[in-house]
C-alpha cells in the first residue's frame, strides 16, 4: 500500500506548484499595491460603492436586493470579468494547492512518516519545504487587501451575465473569511501534525547549531582553508551529511521559526526543540516568504503567543532575542562577511592555480557559495528593513563588492572547468560508490522485491559509467537516479516499512553522497544556482544601489565592481510559468539596474582616463614653442646677475621638473590616478560579455560610449570658443592638445582589451560634421562660424588683409588693439592644422557656408545690374568709343558697390583657396596613393571634356583640396540661385552685363586711397587684389551653368576693361591717376591667375610697357635687406 502512496512523487510536484501560486499571490499582491498596475476597475471612481458594498457585505452579497450599489458592475460586468478573471483563477488555484497539500499532510500522518535530515534528507526536506511554502502562501494570500473586492466583483459580474453565481465562489468567499485571523487558523490547521513536524525541525539540532557559529569560531576551525592540511588537499571532502552542509541557512531558520509557530506545544514541554527556536530567533529580525516579502519574525511570535494561555516565558524568551538581536547580530554578521572575503578569496586563488582540486574539493566551493549567499540575503533583508538603534554601520557594508566578486569568480571557474568535474566524479562513482554501495546492499539481512529492484538498478547504472562517457562527451543525466532514491526513501521512512531506513544509516550515508556525486556530473549548473543565486538584490533596488555606491567610494573596492552587473544576469533564472507578468518587469528592472551601474563605473574609468590625459595635455603644453620666449631671454641674460626674487614671488619651474622627486614614497597626483584606473580596469576582467535577459551586454561598449561623449565635449571645449569676444583657440594649439589626448588614451589599451584607435576615429570623424551624434556643435561648426564672423568680416571691411607673398591674412595698422592676430589663425601652420582637425567632410562644410555668403552677394550684384541695365547694354557695345563710354560712366550708379561686393566675394574665395591647398598638402601626408590618381584624373580634363563628366571630377579633386579651372562647388551654388522667374537668357545677360559693370568700374578705384600696392604683402591694402580671383572664378562658374564659353566671355572682359583702364591713364591730372599703376597691376593679376587668358591675349589689349612700367613704379621705393 505504502508504495502506491506516491509520496515522493506528491511531494515534488506540489513543491513545484506551491512555488508558483506563491509567486503569483505576491505578484498579485504588489500589483494591486502600485497605484501604476492598479487594476482599472478598482480605480473607477464609479466602482467605489460597490467596492465598499462588497467588502462591507463579503462573502454574502446580495445581488437582487442592492442592485442600487452594483449599478456601476452591471454597467460594465463584461469589463469586469476580463479584468478579475486571471486573479479570481489565481485565488482558486490556492483552494486546490490546499486541497492537495491537506490530503499529503494527513497521508504523511497516517503513515506516520520518518523524517530526519541527516537520514532522508530529501524526502525530509521537501516535506519542511512544503509546510513552509503553504504557510507563506496562506500569509501572503492574507496581505493581499483587494481580494475580496476582486472576487466579489468577479462572482456579481459572471451572476449578472450568467444568471447565477460561480460554483466555486462560496468555498473561496469561506477561504477567505477563515483567514482573516491567520496564525490562529494555521496552528489549528496543523495541530495533527505537530508529532511529525517536530520531529523532522528537531533532526536540524545535529546541522543548524554547527552551521550557526560565530566568524571567530569559523576563523579557529580553518573553514573552507584548502591550505590549512596541505598533506589531506588531495582526499575528497565527504561527510555523512553532504547536502547538509551547503543547505542555506535561510531555509533552515525559515522552517524551525515558521515550522514551530505552527506547532508550538512542543516549545513547552520540549527542552531541545525550545534551545533551537531560540538560537533561529537570534539569527535576524526577519525571514523572506518570497521575493521581497518579509515575516517579521519576533512581532508575529509575540502576537501569536500573546493570544495562547500558558505561553507568557515563550513571549519573554521572544522579547531576549530581539534585544540580543539588535545588540549583537549585526556585528556578528559583519565579521562572518568579513570572514568569508578572505576564505572565499583564498579558495578562488587555490582552485585558479590548481583547477583539478575541484574534483575532491567540490564541496568546499559549494558550501563557500551558500555561505557567502546567506550573508548576503541577511543583510540585504535587514538593510531594507532596518530596525531603529544608534548605531546603524553593522548593517552598511561598504567591502560587499569583493564577496560577490568572489563569488562571480568561483562560479565561473567551476562552470569553466566543469569537465574536470565530471571526469573525477564519474570515476569516483563507477569504481569506489558503486563498489561500496553494493557491499551495503549485500550487508543487508532485509531487502523487500521493491526496494531491491531500486538499489540493484542504482549499481548497475554507476557501475556502467565510464571515462570514455566523459572524453566523449556524452550528455549524462541522473535524474532518475536521484528520484529513484526519493522514492525509496519515502518507502523506508513509513511506519512498519520492510525495509526501515533509520535502522540502515549506512545506506542513507552512501546515498546522499552518491546524489552529491551524480550532480557533479549532470547538475553543476543547477547547484550552482541554488547556493549561489542572489536574486533577492533584484527585489531590493534600493538596497542593491545603495551597495554599489557604498562600494564604489572605496578606492580597494573598486576593481570588484563589475560584480554588480554581473548579478543581474542571475535574476532572469528566478521567474516561474505560473506568473509570466512577473518576468516581464523583472526584465526591466534587471536591465535598468545593470545599465545604471555599468554607466557609473564607465563614468567612473572615463573621468580617471580623461584626468591623466588632461595632465598629460598640460605637460605637453609646457614643451609648445611659444612658451620658450621665456626660456631663451634667461638663456642670453644668464652672465648677468641673478636679480634676487621678490618677496612672493615663485620661481617658475622648467618643463620636467614634476618627474624629479627626492622619495619615490612621495606620491603624486599622477599617481593615484594611475592606481585607481588600474583598479577600475581590474573590474572588466571578470568577464567580457554576459546575457541578462536575452540581452547581450559588453561592459567595454559602455566605457568606449561614456569616453567618445566626454572626449567630444572636451574637444570642443579645447577649443575655447567665445562669440561674445571673438576668442578661440588656435587650430594648431588644439590639434596638439588633441594628440597629448589621443596619445594618452592609448595607455588604456595596456589595461583592458579596447579598440582605442576605433573611439578615436569615431570621435574625430564626428568633429568633422556640423553635429555631433549628440546634436552638439562641433568643431568644424565652430571654426567655420569664426572664420566667417570674426576673420573674413573684418576682411571684408579691410581691416584685415589678404597677403598673397606670406599665403595669410594680416591686420592693418589700427589705433585701436586688435582682438585677434590675423596671422596667427590664417598663415600655412594653422590652416594645415585646421585640414587636420575638420579634414575634408569639415572642409566641404566650410566651403558650403562660404559659398552661401558669397551667392548672397552675387544676388545683391544681379540686383545692380538690373537696374543700371540699359546703360550697361550700351557701355557693353560703345566700349572702343571713349566719349561715348565718358558720358554713360557718369550716368552709371554703383560701381563702388560692386566693386565692394565683389571685392568681398575674392576674399572669400581666397580664404577658401588657402583652405583647400592646406587640405591637398594634409591628404598628400596621409594618403599619397589616393591623391595621385585624383590629381591625374583632373588633368586628363580638357575643354571638349562633357562639363557634367568635368563637374563630377572637379567635384572630386576639389573634396581633396585640388585647384580646379571651374569651382563645382561655386557652379552648385550659382546653379541653385536660379529661379522660376527668370529664363536662362535672362541670367546670361545678366552674368555678361556683371563683367561688363565689374570692367567699366575698375578705374574707380584708383581714387581710394587704399587702394595702393603693398609690395610687402603682395597685393593691395584694400584687399582689392581679391578681385582676380573673385572675377575668374564667378565668370567661370556662371558661364558653366550657363553652358556659355569663359574664355570668350573672359576676352570680352579683358578688352573693355583694358580700354577702360587705359582711358585712366590719359587723365595726368586727374586724381584718378595717383593709384593708376596700382590698378594696371590688377589687370595683370587677373590674367595671371586666369587658366583661361594668357600674357597674349593681354598684349593685344593693353600694352605691356605700361605693365613694366608700373611694376618699376610700386617697387621704386622698396628696400631689399640682404642679410
Amino acid at each position: 500500500m505504502d508504495y502506491q502512496q506516491k509520496l515522493a512523487e506528491k511531494l515534488t510536484i506540489l513543491n513545484e506548484r506551491g512555488n508558483g501560486v506563491l509567486i503569483r499571490m505576491n505578484y498579485i499582491k504588489k500589483t494591486c499595491a502600485d497605484p501604476k498596475t492598479r487594476p482599472s476597475v478598482l480605480t473607477d471612481k464609479a466602482m467605489e460603492p460597490a467596492i465598499k458594498y462588497i467588502n462591507k457585505k463579503f462573502p454574502n452579497i446580495d445581488f437582487r436586493g442592492n442592485i442600487q450599489n452594483l449599478t456601476s458592475i452591471q454597467r460594465q460586468k463584461s469589463e469586469v470579468l476580463t479584468a478579475a478573471t486571471s486573479y479570481y483563477n489565481s485565488f482558486l488555484d490556492v483552494i486546490e494547492f490546499r486541497d492537495h497539500v491537506y490530503e499529503l499532510l494527513n497521508t504523511i500522518d497516517a503513515c506516520q512518516c520518518f523524517f530526519d535530515i541527516a537520514v532522508n534528507f530529501d524526502f525530509t526536506k521537501n516535506y519542511l519545504d512544503l509546510i513552509i511554502t503553504y504557510t507563506s502562501v496562506i500569509i501572503t494570500l492574507s496581505r493581499i487587501d483587494d481580494k475580496k473586492a476582486l472576487v466579489g466583483m468577479y462572482n456579481c459580474a459572471h451572476e449578472m451575465t450568467n444568471g447565477s453565481s460561480d460554483p466555486s465562489y462560496p468555498r473561496l468567499g469561506q477561504m477567505f473569511v477563515e483567514y482573516e485571523h491567520t496564525w490562529k487558523k494555521l496552528t489549528e490547521e496543523f495541530g495533527p501534525h505537530t508529532k511529525s513536524v517536530t520531529a523532522a525541525l528537531l533532526s536540524l539540532k545535529m546541522v543548524y547549531p554547527r552551521r550557526n557559529l560565530p566568524a571567530e569560531q569559523w576563523r579557529s576551525a580553518q573553514l573552507l582553508s584548502l591550505l590549512s592540511a596541505p598533506a589531506a588537499m588531495l582526499d575528497p571532502a565527504c561527510c555523512d551529511t553532504m547536502a547538509c552542509e551547503y543547505l542555506s541557512m535561510e531555509v533552515m531558520e525559515r522552517w524551525i521559526i515558521i515550522g514551530f509557530l505552527l506547532c508550538h506545544s512542543s516549545l513547552n514541554t520540549n527542552q531541545a526543540s525550545q534551545e533551537l527556536w531560540k538560537m533561529a530567533l537570534r539569527s535576524g529580525l526577519n525571514l523572506v516568504l518570497t521575493r521581497d516579502e518579509i515575516l517579521n519574525i519576533h512581532k508575529v511570535s509575540e502576537d501569536l503567543f500573546d493570544s495562547i494561555k500558558g505561553y507568557s516565558k515563550r513571549v519573554a524568551d521572544i522579547k531576549e532575542c530581539r534585544e540580543h538581536v539588535i545588540l549583537n547580530c549585526g556585528a556578528m554578521h559583519r565579521e562572518r562577511r568579513h570572514f568569508l572575503r578572505g576564505a572565499i578569496k583564498e579558495l578562488y586563488k587555490v582552485l585558479e592555480d590548481e583547477p583539478g582540486l575541484l574534483g575532491p574539493k567540490a564541496l568546499f566551493v559549494f558550501m563557500a557559495l551558500s555561505f557567502s549567499r546567506d550573508e548576503i540575503l541577511w543583510l540585504a533583508r535587514h538593510s531594507e528593513n532596518m530596525p531603529k538603534m544608534k548605531t546603524t554601520e553593522d548593517y552598511i557594508d561598504n567591502q560587499m563588492a569583493e564577496l560577490l566578486f568572489h563569488m562571480e569568480k568561483l562560479r565561473g571557474l567551476m562552470t569553466k572547468n566543469n569537465h574536470v568535474v565530471q571526469r573525477y566524479h564519474v570515476q569516483y562513482l563507477a569504481q569506489f560508490d558503486a563498489l561500496v554501495l553494493n557491499d551495503t546492499i549485500q550487508n543487508m539481512y532485509v531487502c523487500p522485491e521493491e526496494e531491491s529492484i531500486l538499489m540493484t538498478s542504482f549499481v548497475s547504472t554507476l557501475s556502467a559509467l565510464s571515462i570514455k562517457q566523459v572524453e566523449n562527451k556524452e550528455e549524462f543525466d541522473f535524474r532518475a537516479l536521484r528520484l529513484d532514491w526519493l522514492r525509496l526513501q519515502a518507502y523506508t521512512s513509513v511506519n512498519k516499512a520492510p525495509l526501515p531506513l533509520r535502522e540502515y544509516p549506512d545506506l542513507a550515508k552512501v546515498m546522499n553522497m552518491i546524489q552529491f556525486h551524480t550532480r557533479m556530473v549532470d547538475s553543476v549548473e543547477e547547484l550552482l544556482q541554488e547556493t549561489s543565486e542572489v536574486s533577492i538584490l533584484g527585489y531590493y533596488p534600493r538596497v542593491f544601489e545603495k551597495m554599489f555606491s557604498q562600494s564604489s567610494e572605496e578606492i580597494t573596492m573598486k576593481r570588484y565592481l563589475m560584480a554588480f552587473p554581473l548579478v543581474c544576469s542571475h535574476f532572469s533564472q528566478c521567474g516561474h510559468p505560473l506568473c509570466p507578468e512577473e518576468t516581464e518587469a523583472m526584465e526591466k528592472r534587471s536591465l535598468r539596474l545593470c545599465v545604471t551601474f555599468l554607466e557609473q563605473i564607465a563614468k567612473q574609468t572615463s573621468n580617471v582616463v580623461l584626468e591623466i590625459c588632461a595632465e598629460q595635455s598640460n605637460l605637453n603644453d609646457q614643451l609648445q614653442a611659444k612658451h620658450c620666449a621665456e626660456a631663451i631671454s634667461t638663456a642670453r641674460h644668464r652672465k648677468q646677475k641673478k636679480p634676487v626674487p621678490k618677496k612672493g614671488e615663485v620661481q617658475k619651474e622648467k618643463p620636467g621638473a614634476e618627474s624629479l622627486r627626492k622619495d619615490r614614497a612621495v606620491v603624486t597626483n599622477v599617481d593615484k590616478m594611475h592606481l585607481m584606473l588600474t583598479e577600475l580596469c581590474s573590474s572588466y576582467s571578470l568577464c567580457s560579455d554576459f546575457i541578462v535577459f536575452d540581452h547581450i551586454v559588453v561592459p567595454t561598449e559602455f566605457l568606449l560610449s561614456h569616453l567618445e561623449t566626454r572626449l567630444s565635449e572636451i574637444i570642443v571645449r579645447m577649443a575655447n570658443y567665445n562669440q561674445t569676444t571673438e576668442e578661440i583657440a588656435r587650430p594648431s594649439d588644439l590639434l596638439a592638445g588633441l594628440r597629448a589626448y589621443t596619445a594618452s588614451l592609448h595607455c588604456l589599451s595596456s589595461y583592458i582589451n579596447v579598440d582605442i584607435t576605433r573611439l578615436v576615429k569615431n570621435v574625430l570623424l564626428q568633429q568633422t560634421q556640423p553635429l555631433d551624434s549628440r546634436g552638439v556643435q562641433t568643431i568644424t561648426t565652430i571654426y567655420t562660424n569664426w572664420y566667417l564672423e570674426s576673420l573674413l568680416r573684418q576682411a571684408s571691411n579691410s581691416l584685415i588683409v589678404h597677403c598673397p607673398t606670406m599665403h595669410s591674412f594680416v591686420n592693418q595698422p589700427t589705433d585701436n588693439e586688435p582682438s585677434f592676430r590675423a596671422e596667427e589663425f590664417s598663415d600655412i601652420s594653422e590652416l594645415q592644422a585646421l585640414a587636420e582637425l575638420i579634414g575634408p567632410y569639415g572642409t566641404k562644410f566650410l566651403s558650403e557656408n562660404l559659398m552661401w555668403h558669397i551667392t548672397s552677394q552675387v544676388s545683391e550684384l544681379k540686383k545692380l545690374v538690373i537696374e543700371n541695365m540699359d546703360i550697361l547694354v550700351q557701355m557693353r557695345n560703345n566700349f572702343d568709343k571713349p566719349e561715348e563710354m565718358a558720358i554713360l560712366k557718369k550716368r552709371l550708379s554703383g560701381g563702388d558697390n560692386v566693386l565692394k561686393r565683389m571685392t568681398i566675394i575674392g576674399v572669400i574665395l581666397s580664404f577658401r583657396l588657402m583652405a583647400q591647398d592646406c587640405l591637398k598638402d594634409m591628404l598628400n601626408k596621409h594618403c599619397p596613393y589616393l591623391i595621385g590618381p585624383i590629381n591625374c584624373l583632373r588633368d586628363l580634363i580638357s575643354p571638349e571634356t562633357d562639363i557634367k563628366v568635368t563637374l563630377s571630377i572637379f567635384e572630386l579633386a576639389s573634396a581633396a583640396g585640388l585647384k580646379c579651372n571651374i569651382d563645382p562647388a561655386l557652379v552648385a551654388a550659382i546653379a541653385n540661385m536660379q529661379t522660376d522667374n527668370t529664363s536662362v537668357d535672362e541670367e546670361y545677360k545678366l552674368s555678361c552685363l556683371l563683367l561688363v559693370y565689374i570692367g567699366v568700374s575698375l578705374p574707380t578705384l584708383a581714387l581710394d586711397p587704399n587702394s595702393v600696392f603693398s609690395r610687402e604683402h603682395g597685393g593691395h591694402n584694400n584687399n582689392i587684389h581679391c578681385l582676380a580671383t573673385a572675377i575668374n572664378q564667378l565668370a567661370a562658374a556662371m558661364f558653366t551653368v550657363q553652358n556659355k564659353n569663359i574664355e570668350q566671355h573672359l576676352k570680352e572682359f579683358l578688352l573693355l576693361a583694358s580700354s577702360t583702364l587705359l582711358q585712366l591713364g590719359q587723365n595726368v591730372e586727374k586724381m584718378e591717376s595717383k593709384n593708376r599703376e596700382s590698378i594696371y597691376l590688377l589687370l595683370h593679376m587677373i590674367v595671371q591667375e586666369s587658366p583661361f587668358l594668357s600674357q597674349d591675349m593681354l598684349e593685344r589689349s593693353f600694352p605691356y610697357v605700361l605693365l613694366r612700367n608700373a611694376y618699376r613704379e610700386v617697387y621704386r621705393t622698396f628696400i631689399v635687406t640682404l642679410g
